[in-house]
This record gives C-alpha cells, sequence and structure tokens, in this order.
C-alpha cells in the first residue's frame, strides 16, 4: 500500500473523530502526494441547518489569499510591468501613510514580505463595489509608522490591499476579475470565487464562535471581513481540492495542469526566498518570503500560510523537495489542534518531516524582573495593557474601530513564559492553543519597544 493510500484511510478513520473531539462543526482536506489527491469531509457547512460538508463544500481561505495577490504582482513582475525594488509610488503616487518620507521610500518587496513599517489593519468597511480597495487606500493617510521600512517583520494586511491596488491599476480591472481572468481560470478551478455572490452557487461554509457561557460553537452573524481587504483575505473561497491545484502550480514550476505556463519558474522561486526573520512565535514559521510564510521545520523545507476569518480557519502546506501537500478548511473550534495533529501525522509519514509542538508555557523559565514588559501596546485595532503582580505577568486586551463591534475585551489572562522574552496565554478567540506574545526592542529606557504577536504593537506609555 502506498504511503498516501494509508492516509487516506487514516483519514477516513479519523478526520471526524478529531473534528468531534475538537468542537470544529465541519471541515475538508485535500492532500497531494505520490502524484495522487485523496479528499475527505466531515461535520456540517452550518449548524443552523445541519447541511453536511462535503469534498466540494467552499470555505473561506483567509490570509492564504495573500500568496494569491503576491501571484498576481509576480506576474506583472514576469511582464516587466512592476520592478519589487522601486517604491510603490511609481505604481501608485496617492500612496500616503502618516510618515510622509517612508511613504516615499516603501517599495513593493516589502509590502510582499511585511515589512513596509506602518500598522498593518485597517478594516474599513467601503462598500461591495469594484472600488471597495481603491476607497481603502485614501484611509492609509494617517496610519502610523511603527519603525523605518524594512527594519522588521510586522504582519501586514493593509500592506497587500495596497498590492492589490497595484495589481488593479495596472490591469485596469478590479481585484475580483484578476484572480478569475489570471487564477481561477487558468488553473481550471470549478468551485472557488470571490465573496459571497459566488459561494453561494455552491454549499458554502459558515463560520463559527464559542459562546461566552461555554458549549458548542454557533454561527456566526458576520459571513464575511469588507470587501475593501479582499486582497488580504477577506472574500476568497473555494474548496480544499481547488487550494490545492493552485499550491500544485507553484510546485510545478508555475505550470498550470492543463500546461498553462501561469507564472514564470523564476518568479515561483523567488517567491520561497527567505526575505525577513520572524520572531518565535511557534505557529508562524522563521521566515518569510514573498507571500510565503518558511515554516522551518526539521526534515525538509516547508512553505505554506495561514487563513483566519470571522469564524473560519484555513491551513496550506507545502513540503518543496517531496512534492507534498495539503489544504485544510474549517468552520470553528479549536482548529488549530486540529491541523496539528493531522500535519504531524502528513508530513512525518508522507515527507519524513517534523512538525515542532505548539507553544507550551515552561514556568521553570520565569524572569526575575518583569518591569522589562509592564505598560500598555496600542495600534489602531487593539490596546493590550501588560501588568505585574505577585512575580507573574498578566494581560488584558481591548479592541478598537471595526473590531470593537466583532470582539470584546479578552478578560485580564496570565502570560506564563515559553522561552526568552516570549510569553504564551489562552485568548479565547483561538480556543485550545496558546498564542504566543514576544517582547521586542528597547525604548530607550530598558522597556520593550513592541509587543509582537505577529504584529508588532508599539508601547504607549512608560
Amino acid at each position: 500500500m502506498s504511503k498516501i493510500s494509508e492516509i487516506d484511510t487514516w483519514l477516513r478513520e479519523n478526520f471526524s473523530l478529531l473534528l468531534d473531539k475538537h468542537q470544529v462543526p465541519g471541515a475538508a482536506i485535500a492532500v497531494f502526494a505520490d502524484g495522487e489527491i485523496v479528499e475527505h469531509a466531515a461535520g456540517v457547512v452550518n449548524t443552523a441547518t445541519g447541511v453536511e460538508s462535503t469534498t466540494d463544500s467552499v470555505f473561506q481561505i483567509g490570509s492564504i489569499t495573500k500568496i494569491w495577490t503576491t501571484t498576481l504582482i509576480m506576474q506583472l513582475v514576469d511582464e516587466g510591468l512592476v520592478d519589487l525594488d522601486r517604491p510603490v509610488r511609481d505604481y501608485l503616487p496617492e500612496f500616503q501613510v502618516a510618515d510622509a518620507r517612508a511613504a516615499a521610500t516603501i517599495t513593493v518587496r516589502q509590502l510582499a514580505c511585511h515589512t513596509g513599517g506602518f500598522e498593518g489593519d485597517v478594516f474599513a468597511d467601503t462598500g461591495t463595489g469594484e472600488d471597495a480597495v481603491a476607497k481603502l487606500i485614501p484611509l492609509l493617510s494617517d496610519v502610523p509608522q511603527l519603525f523605518p521600512p524594512g527594519e522588521r517583520f510586522s504582519y501586514s494586511n493593509a500592506g497587500f490591499c495596497v498590492l492589490g491596488r497595484i495589481v488593479e491599476v495596472l490591469r485596469g480591472k478590479c481585484w475580483d476579475d484578476c484572480v478569475r481572468e489570471r487564477l481561477i481560470g487558468p488553473l481550471g478551478l470549478t468551485h472557488a470565487g470571490c465573496g459571497a455572490e459566488d459561494a453561494i452557487r455552491h454549499r458554502a461554509a459558515v463560520g463559527h464562535i464559542l459562546p461566552e457561557s461555554g458549549g458548542e460553537p454557533v454561527p456566526t452573524k458576520v459571513w464575511s471581513l469588507a470587501r475593501s481587504n479582499a486582497p488580504a483575505g477577506a472574500t476568497l473561497v473555494m474548496r480544499p481540492r481547488d487550494l490545492l491545484t493552485f499550491a500544485r502550480m507553484h510546485l510545478n514550476e508555475g505550470k498550470a495542469d492543463s500546461g498553462v505556463q501561469v507564472l514564470s519558474p523564476e518568479s515561483v522561486r523567488a517567491m520561497r526566498e527567505r526575505q525577513v526573520a520572524v520572531p518565535d512565535l511557534g505557529i508562524m514559521g522563521t521566515h518569510w518570503g514573498l507571500g510565503w510564510v518558511d515554516f522551518g521545520w526539521q526534515g525538509g523545507t516547508v512553505v505554506g500560510h495561514d487563513g483566519g476569518t470571522i469564524g473560519q480557519s484555513a491551513f496550506l502546506r507545502i513540503a518543496l523537495e517531496r512534492d507534498v501537500a495539503f489544504a485544510l478548511l474549517t468552520n470553528g473550534g479549536a482548529t488549530l489542534k486540529v491541523y496539528h495533529e493531522i500535519a504531524a501525522k502528513l508530513m512525518r509519514e508522507l515527507a519524513g518531516i517534523t512538525v515542532p509542538p505548539l507553544p507550551e508555557p515552561d514556568p521553570a523559565l520565569a524572569p526575575a524582573d518583569l518591569s522589562r514588559y509592564v505598560g500598555e501596546y496600542s495600534s489602531r485595532v487593539v490596546s493590550t495593557v501588560v501588568t505585574a503582580e505577585g512575580g507573574r505577568l498578566w494581560l488584558r486586551r481591548t479592541p478598537k474601530g471595526e473590531f470593537a463591534e466583532l470582539d470584546e475585551p479578552s478578560g485580564t489572562v496570565e502570560l506564563l513564559p515559553w522561552h526568552g522574552e516570549t510569553f504564551v496565554a489562552v485568548i479565547p478567540e483561538v480556543p485550545g492553543a496558546y498564542v504566543a506574545h514576544e517582547f521586542v526592542g528597547d525604548d530607550g529606557t530598558g522597556r520593550a519597544r513592541f509587543l509582537h504577536t505577529g504584529r508588532a504593537d508599539r508601547r504607549v506609555s512608560r
């Protein structure tokens, strides 16, 4: 029996059990290895209707969309229309952030690897029209600069919206149409689309959240994020097989199954090259390429990306040297736990790669002096207050702006030592897993300058 056949059997016997164990209402998965694809689905797409999840069900892929947007940018590079190391303003003269000097120098490459340096979360709803992304760009004019362009990594949804707008301007079409014409069509994807109007043609998953009082996951009241953030991951939907077809194009030197050259081999390789180191947060990899995450796992090179929308989570992993990939799409519950059990099994059996454990606290590593970490760290979307009491660190998050309507304050949770200056905490919106927080830099007084959770939130109190 081949390895992929063994995995097929294992998923048939265990996939549904894993979802039940971790309160995931529904999910679907596709796995590629040995030149074959196997698919499985379990649970329901919506607990309110009881409609079953199938392998043809479409889920939101969230920020995995960033790989699609980068691919659209690299197609422009192939055509000589974009130079990654030219300023964004060469292609989008109206681009502004609060720091005029930074705005004039930020490059396309820096946006694609999250080193632009300005705050990255601007989720304003600019409507559902084809000009939604265009209308977002002026709203970045007062977004503060956290650090000089290129200095460090800080995850930026807004940066990818800017990339999406560059695609729109140079193609003369909205981002959705560019995705349809230059990726969905050439790749032959039959169950993929841009937003609710496309999703409704298929068996579409609804996100679920856990109620505050506990109990079973319930459907979210809002189906998706605003179209203004489509290039960053707000609207793209598909089944796992179609996401895997996109991934296999990247495995096949940019060539679709039909033989169409979607992206040049040179651009495929360029996207994988490490551009910047990432703080060690356990689940975000060790480096970022152009769009891709490089996970730095033992045994081989694995790239991929995760996606999280309102109550839906998605995971894509590609073992480059082994021609192995999988796409897991879910609609709520303790999805990280399900992902990790599956990823550990698949990567070990199909690629000989070890997936490290999820972050867990190590009380023995508690630092004696906590004063470096205490204070308030803030962005446009959240305020985080860190306090010390009884030799222990505590954290309280309060959502701001658009997120204040979608999320509740976290309550006070303990920050537990993990390693170095990285601590972990259980956060309600990520059930079943610890979330890492690293204290980074120096504000000039010996205290941490940033609290980094993938996004760098700057200290605003001393």
